[in-house]
């Protein structure tokens, strides 16, 4: 049930941003991504680090549209039916933009496209060759969704194209998975799917994955997920507060205190992640080129 607005958490001075710094590459990096009609997560999904990536260079780019074919309750991004299929120029359009940017590190990630026979996994495969070709010395990470129903096959193409991390966000604790996620989204998939990348992949491939808290869940069942994850192989992990998008969306049920994601990194630590990454500002992409060399440093 949701609490009254008038009874609802404030935000903590802890979750406050600054705004982007004028002379920063903010407007730069904004410019360039209009104007080769991109999207990226930062905007699509409201993400509060926006001011300081784009003021640093760095962007986490959205492929495959901005329409969405699943609804979860904590996401902004748009939900419904996309119309056509994907833009098969999107992917030299992004690999220009990087080089432009001059990137090391580019995260890719998407909308679930459930309407595609490959749900999109060979458009991944696509923006990882033009890249390549433009940047062939940065490093690639790709943010998947589950590819339901066509899990091993995405895989299999996504992979042979060789990007050094595979990513695939666990988002919430199994409890609140199928309340948060909806009937198309399962835990032990998405679990099993990141354990199957590193055996598909044949080489080193860096696997990661991330969850938010302040959804309803307890600190044991983050421990619990954090277990599960290390279970399964994931080498990378991010913990980050749910941010309440806009009235419609989940409401937040507690401002998880700096102390607590404190004790999550050093727990995951203690598992054995080769890189932790909790705070409450953090997000999957947030610093990700610094969350990979954190674990190539320690494995």
């Amino acid at each position: 049930m949701s609490l009254p607005v008038g009874d609802r958490p404030r935000r903590p001075e802890w979750m406050k941003v600054r705004a982007p710094s004028a002379d920063s590459l903010y407007g730069d990096v904004r410019k360039l991504l209009h104007s080769q009609h991109l999207h990226t997560v930062c905007e699509e999904a409201h993400c509060p680090n926006v001011g300081e990536c784009w003021g640093r260079g760095t962007a986490a780019f959205q492929i495959l549209g901005d329409t969405c074919t699943r609804a979860c309750r904590y996401c902004n991004v748009r939900s419904g039916k996309p119309q056509g299929p994907p833009d098969p120029d999107e992917p030299r359009r992004l690999a220009e933009a990087a080089a432009r940017m001059k990137l090391r590190h580019v995260v890719v990630t998407s909308v679930d496209r459930d309407d595609l026979p490959d749900r999109g996994a060979g458009h991944y495969a696509a923006t990882i060759r033009a890249l390549k070709e433009l940047l062939p010395t940065a490093s690639i990470e790709v943010l998947t969704p589950d590819f339901a129903g066509f899990e091993e096959q995405a895989l299999a193409l996504v992979l042979a194209e060789r990007p050094e991390v595979f990513n695939h966000n666990i988002e919430t604790v199994r409890r609140l998975h199928a309340r948060m996620r909806g009937s198309k989204a399962n835990y032990a998939r998405s679990l099993q799917l990141l354990t199957r990348a590193g055996e598909v992949a044949g080489y080193p491939v860096a696997t990661k994955s991330g969850l938010m808290v302040g959804l309803g869940e307890t600190n044991e069942e983050v421990v619990e997920t954090l277990r599960d994850l290390r279970a399964h192989g994931v080498e990378i992990v991010t913990i980050g507060q749910y941010l309440q998008p806009t009235p419609k969306h989940t409401p937040i049920d507690r401002w998880v205190h700096p102390d607590e994601f404190g004790s999550f990194r050093d727990l995951g630590r203690e598992l054995g992640f080769n890189s932790v990454f909790s705070a409450p500002l953090v997000r999957s992409s947030y610093r990700a080129e610094e969350q990979r060399l954190s674990a190539d440093a320690n494995r």
